[in-house]
């Protein structure tokens, strides 16, 4: 690591690290603050940045980390300007009264660090922005990587009804009909119907419907009928290893990306030209049923390193040509939201992301899983409006989600996406009164 800046601060002194992707954890740091680490190997795949160790005594920003003194100076910023082919690694640890920010970005000399890292030379020659106070120092920073990575945003937050808080795997075309009759029945504000995760056989299948969901066209069709875009989830660059793709393309596949869905996950080589004529296909159909919204998930599988097809990407120019393909194929005017994805290198390519983990998992509706997402949602809040349209998850209105309450007044204070994931019939009064305030207004 190289020595970026070593920085004197006071007792009340916080830093700032940006996690690698949706699900990494992300927030505001003082002295002895715990630091976030994976406790099992597979959550270094799919929670941190894969191939990077994650350090023990220090907090990590990948491509952004804030000091902000706490004695009334000006807070530092040490942040990349260019996230499309490599993104530093940025270190902060607490040495007395001193707080030593240091980069992996040491295999450039110190000349070429500007290129990469939007960093001036300061006192004593330390490279850094001098801005203000922490939380205007992050929107300033996001103003500055928002314009010169072309972000996507300007338009009112959709308002969402979601399959997957309520239904999980098991939703039916069914389910997606009946709730869409009870919003119509409701007179909810509702602009798009998202079907989650459960309606195809999985990735690494093509776009091979599963028979449990019964008819996607049909039930496509009747949320185009009420005037509403049709949305759908995707993991688009990760197989199970026992998939067909894996099975009968193992060229296209790249390293170890968790675990999920009862098999081992690997990525896929964005630049192998079988890959990128699946994708394709895949988006193809997904565009020709009329389906103009899509949740793209696990994106971070597209990012792993390894070897690749086009010898001369890195895992970061491979992901984004990935994204960019997709976009591609299913237009300009389409709606992508990111989840899962690397937070710096995906700015441009979709018009929302996921900003923190899952609410909960199944059988987490008794509160046991806590507020999952709370931490990053409001960490990540200066991100909306200058990156994207931040996506903090589904509010989750039912009666028998013991946090309801408690995770409304996130949801409900965050901006962003205006979401929610309950089966209409079963709300109650006050889940209805939730329901109705999460939707009255859009934020911009």
């Amino acid at each position: 690591m190289t020595i970026l800046d070593e920085i004197p601060v006071g007792p009340e002194a916080r830093v700032y690290a940006e996690g690698w992707q949706s699900w990494s954890p992300t927030t505001w740091s003082a002295r002895g603050d715990e630091i976030h680490r994976p406790v099992e190997p597979w959550q270094h795949a799919m929670r941190f940045r894969p191939g990077t160790p994650v350090a023990e005594d220090a907090l990590q920003g990948e491509g952004l980390l804030v000091v902000d003194p706490g004695d009334g100076g000006d807070a530092r910023v040490f942040g990349t300007l260019d996230a499309s082919r490599e993104v530093p690694t940025i270190r902060a640890s607490w040495r007395g009264d001193t707080v030593v920010v240091e980069t992996d970005a040491d295999a450039r000399s110190l000349s070429e660090l500007p290129r990469s890292l939007s960093l001036t030379k300061g006192p004593a020659g330390s490279r850094s922005l001098s801005l203000t106070k922490g939380p205007a120092a992050l929107e300033t920073f996001g103003d500055r990587f928002g314009a010169a990575s072309g972000a996507r945003f300007g338009w009112a937050a959709p308002r969402v009804w979601c399959t997957w808080y309520q239904y999980f795997e098991e939703v039916h075309a069914s389910d997606v009909i009946e709730n869409l009759r009870a919003i119509d029945e409701s007179g909810l504000d509702v602009d798009v119907v998202q079907i989650d995760d459960g309606w195809s056989l999985g990735t690494g299948e093509w776009t091979a419907p599963n028979p449990r969901f019964g008819s996607l066209p049909d039930a496509v069709a009747a949320i185009l009928d009420s005037g509403r875009r049709a949305g759908i989830w995707a993991a688009p660059f990760s197989v199970g290893a026992n998939s067909t793709v894996a099975r009968e393309h193992p060229e296209w596949v790249l390293g170890d990306a968790g675990r999920n869905w009862g098999d081992d996950l690997r990525g896929l080589d964005l630049t192998h030209p079988g890959v990128r004529d699946y994708l394709t296909r895949v988006f193809s159909d997904i565009r020709d049923l009329g389906i103009d919204y899509v949740k793209l998930d696990f994106l971070y599988s597209g990012a792993l390193p390894g070897r690749r097809y086009d010898a001369d990407a890195t895992p970061i120019s491979a992901y984004r040509s990935g994204l960019e393909l997709i976009r591609e194929v299913l237009g300009d005017d389409a709606f992508l939201l990111g989840c899962g994805a690397p937070i710096l290198p995906s700015v441009g390519l979709v018009d929302a992301m996921r900003v923190a983990g899952d609410t909960f998992h199944e059988g987490g509706e008794d509160g046991s899983q806590g507020l999952r997402g709370q931490m990053s949602v409001e960490a990540r809040a200066w991100q909306h409006g200058r990156f994207w349209a931040n996506d903090p998850d589904c509010l989750v209105a039912r009666p028998e989600f013991a946090l309801r309450e408690e995770w409304a007044e996130v949801v409900l204070g965050a901006p962003g996406i205006r979401g929610f994931s309950d089966r209409l019939a079963g709300l109650d009064a006050r889940g209805r009164e939730l329901v109705r305030e999460l939707l009255k207004e859009t934020s911009a």
